[in-house]
């Protein structure tokens, strides 16, 4: 392989894939780009995921969790009011009037909050084995091409384990993994339509005005899920649609819920159409009128919304900004929009096209990777595949890209700006990872062996003239071959 493919083939892991690990240069071989695009024909699962809950499940055995830890606080309450009744019989009044009601308040309080907490709460341990996977997945791609997908889908379609722990992960799993590959369309449907996006975004017990509960209770619309499909999701900002568009969809998508768990231990946190909460009549979406009276009604405005024009430019851009740069040539643009046209949303094509057009590679590796391509790349360069997920999820948080936790529904940004000024806490990850692993990495052997000495020369300079393998190895991780793509 000539030097030329070598650093094509390094800048192809970094830019496309998860980063250069042991033998991955060699995977890639001669043909970067033919390398990126077979990845894409392999199944795109998490072998290991069938010991995970499905999302409804999850959902369900938290809040029976939650369910069985306010039962036990209010026993506990009971209990310790009774003791304190008891005890006040046999005190004089001027001892019951000292022993004070404050303090028999708090102790009451102490009492259930113990018995709360004396329940485990089964939504961590579901949250950690499921960052473990999705992380190990990426860790021991030959590439990561696919799921660098993953991850950018994901991100695009956000939810945050803040509001919904128990569903995050599943929710990658089934909706974002399940069609990160094939039709944006079914995408959507897939994620639009999933429990952990409708609890998300605050479409769980949206009414229509003129609906049966409407009118019986008295509660109003919920816009969030319309306004973010329509501005993030779909046709982008300033596309044309309206508030009146955003009110309208948002009457459509009345009645797109989950089934309580507390009414069907069997079915609850599983999607369901509840016709009491649905808008009736028809609605009118971008100048096209829906008159569907169900969940059809919903599905056919998100099909129209993914056929959109603005839709393909608006996931093109993103595409591009997210691997390519953060001002893509427009000419890439261009081109993958067209794809997604001329394919009708086929994401697999596009992302074909991505990696196809020279455009996607002329630029030189300055784009700033996002801490979690940045740790997974430090990781990868190691030959490490497993992960304690408390410590790897912990270090996401200080590096300000907590997994699945993002801060707003348009999910973490893909700008230089925005993480920049992080790059100090990078410092810290790079010294304690680099500590962990001295006796274990050589960091000669990773600029030789798992980067085919593709480096920079002042790199290898400051590397070679380290006091200590720690500090050689965090001056690896810190240098711009390995933050920069």
């Amino acid at each position: 392989m000539s030097n030329s493919a070598k650093a094509e083939a390094v800048l192809a892991l970094h830019r496309f894939g998860m980063g250069p690990r042991p033998g991955s240069i060699a995977a890639v071989g001669s043909d970067p780009r033919g390398a990126l695009i077979a990845e894409l024909d392999r199944p795109l699962v998490l072998t290991a995921a069938a010991s995970l809950p499905p999302s409804a499940k999850a959902y369900r055995t938290v809040a029976d969790a939650n369910a069985r830890r306010a039962a036990r606080a209010k026993q506990a309450q009971q209990q310790a009011k009774k003791q304190q009744m008891a005890a006040a019989q046999a005190m004089s009044e001027d001892q019951t009037q000292a022993h004070g009601q404050v303090q028999d308040k708090d102790a009451a309080e102490m009492a259930a909050k113990q018995a709360a907490e004396a329940v485990p709460d089964p939504g961590r341990p579901m949250y950690l084995q499921e960052a473990k996977l999705r992380t190990e997945a990426a860790l021991a791609a030959d590439i990561g091409f696919a799921e660098r997908l993953v991850w950018f889908w994901s991100n695009h379609f956000c939810v945050s384990a803040n509001k919904i722990q128990s569903m995050s992960g599943a929710y990658e799993r089934e909706a974002v993994r399940a069609n990160a590959l094939g039709r944006f369309v079914d995408l959507l449907l897939a994620v639009e339509g999933h429990p952990a996006m409708l609890f998300y975004l605050d479409n769980l017990e949206s009414m229509g005005a003129n609906s049966i509960a409407g009118i019986n209770r008295s509660r109003g619309l919920n816009e969030n899920i319309a306004r973010e499909i329509m501005e993030l999701h779909t046709l982008g900002v300033r596309t044309g649609y309206t508030q009146d568009d955003v009110i309208s969809f948002a009457n459509v998508m009345t009645g797109w819920t989950l089934v309580p768990p507390g009414a069907d231990p069997q079915h609850g946190g599983e999607f369901t159409f509840n016709p009491r909460l649905h808008e009736p009549g028809g609605q009118t979406v971008l100048g096209k009128r829906y008159e569907q009276e169900d969940a059809e009604q919903g599905r056919a405005v998100l099909r129209d919304l993914a056929a959109h024009p603005a839709t393909s430019t608006h996931v093109a851009t993103k595409l591009a900004r997210h691997f390519v740069a953060d001002e893509p040539p427009p000419a890439l643009i261009e081109q993958m929009a067209k794809t997604f046209r001329d394919t009708e949303g086929d994401l697999k094509q596009v992302a074909i096209a991505m990696v196809s057009s020279d455009d996607a590679w002329r630029g030189p590796p300055s784009k700033l990777k996002r801490p979690g391509e940045w740790v997974a790349g430090m990781v990868r360069a190691t030959g490490i595949t497993t992960v304690d997920p408390v410590r790897y999820t912990g270090g996401q948080e200080l590096l300000g890209e907590a997994l699945w936790r993002p801060s707003a529904p348009k999910g973490y940004p893909d700008d230089e700006a925005s993480w920049i000024d992080g790059v100090g806490r990078r410092l810290d990850i790079a010294n304690n990872f680099a500590e962990r692993i001295t006796g274990m990495a050589d960091p000669q052997i990773i600029i030789e062996d798992v980067f085919a000495s593709e480096i920079a020369p002042e790199v290898k300079q400051a590397v070679g003239r380290a006091e200590s393998r720690q500090q050689a190895l965090a001056l690896l991780f810190m240098s711009a071959d390995f933050q920069r793509r």
